[in-house]
């Protein structure tokens, strides 16, 4: 999920204690909108260190959704936990991520979270998916976890140079340490060089989203034609952080691929929200009937926070659920 998205549905506060958010959060018959702030709403209180016993109970609630049919909010409910830098969600998403029954994004999703809370309890785990998992990009983000973890825990995160980020997110790897001053040509190239290893491409991507210029952005749209869903779906969520309007024509045709992975379709979707200019309304108004249902309710979504970024509503109503 994009940062301007996660600060869509953060600054949507309601007055609720936990287990109205809970109830909000787990209920099948609520809108999916309100599902999507409860579970932001529960972010704020897991990050809050001053007090723990609500930081374990959110996390607890969140942990309730992964029964959920929805994989959409299953994987942004892993997204959510692994940003919270509360390592008590780790064992939690351990288990997701090793469920043969959790969807492939999800488990995706749990995976990356670890790697995100930097818990070194987790490698072993995570080693077990790297080689267990059936899924490519299960499989991928269980290696950039690894790497991140061991990047995180080293001299390097200590003595490296790094750009003051735009954003809030912990993101899959750091980006390049700004010691070396590469060109755009150079990044793109080390983007795109499946030889190298994966971690070290996504440090040059996030060292392009850092760059943010439209020749940046025309760096990063070069990643739609990598073979792995995995690094796709990363950029389509990197231009939803960065809410770029000239990215809009490569996510539109991205998601109108068809035969596409759900994964990479549904972040597309979602960058488009968060990018929140007109003319993205009538594409994902197109898409609200989608035969991939994590692609449809991706583009609920995003209207949802389109509709939100054009209006002067203040907060949502509970009881309209």
């Amino acid at each position: 999920m994009s940062t301007e998205l996660e600060r869509h549905y953060i600054k949507v506060v309601a007055d609720h204690n936990l287990e109205e958010l809970r109830d909000i959060l787990v209920s099948k018959d609520s809108k999916l909108s309100n599902r999507f702030r409860a579970l932001f709403n529960f972010k704020t209180i897991a990050e809050d260190k001053k007090d723990e016993a609500s930081a374990k109970k959110a996390i607890e609630y969140m942990y309730l959704t992964f029964g959920d049919d929805s994989e959409l909010l299953k994987h942004e409910v892993a997204y959510v936990m692994g940003q919270t830098e509360n390592l008590y969600a780790a064992p939690f998403l351990r288990k997701v991520m090793l469920d043969a029954a959790q969807q492939p994004m999800v488990r995706h999703e749990a995976a990356e979270a670890l790697g995100a809370l930097g818990d070194k309890d987790s490698i072993e785990d995570l080693q077990k998916c790297l080689s267990t998992d059936p899924h490519p990009a299960v499989i991928q983000t269980a290696e950039l976890a690894l790497a991140r973890i061991q990047w995180e825990h080293s001299k390097d995160a200590e003595n490296e140079k790094l750009q003051q980020s735009l954003y809030a997110s912990t993101d899959p790897a750091p980006p390049l340490s700004l010691e070396k001053d590469f060109t755009i040509d150079q990044l793109k190239t080390l983007l795109n060089d499946q030889k190298q290893p994966l971690f070290d491409r996504y440090r040059a991507m996030f060292r392009l989203r850092d760059i943010g210029t439209p020749e940046a952005v025309s760096a990063l749209a070069s990643g739609f034609d990598d073979p792995s869903a995995l690094f796709k779906h990363e950029i389509a969520y990197v231009f939803g952080q960065m809410g770029a309007p000239s990215a809009v024509p490569r996510l539109v045709e991205v998601l109108a691929r068809m035969d596409e992975a759900p994964m990479v379709r549904h972040e597309a979707a979602e960058a488009l929200g968060a990018i929140a200019t007109p003319d993205v309304v009538p594409v994902l108004k197109h898409y609200l009937n989608d035969p991939v249902d994590v692609v449809r309710e991706s583009a609920i979504v995003a209207l949802d926070m389109y509709e939100y970024e054009n209006s002067n509503e203040l907060e949502y109503d509970p009881e309209n659920k």
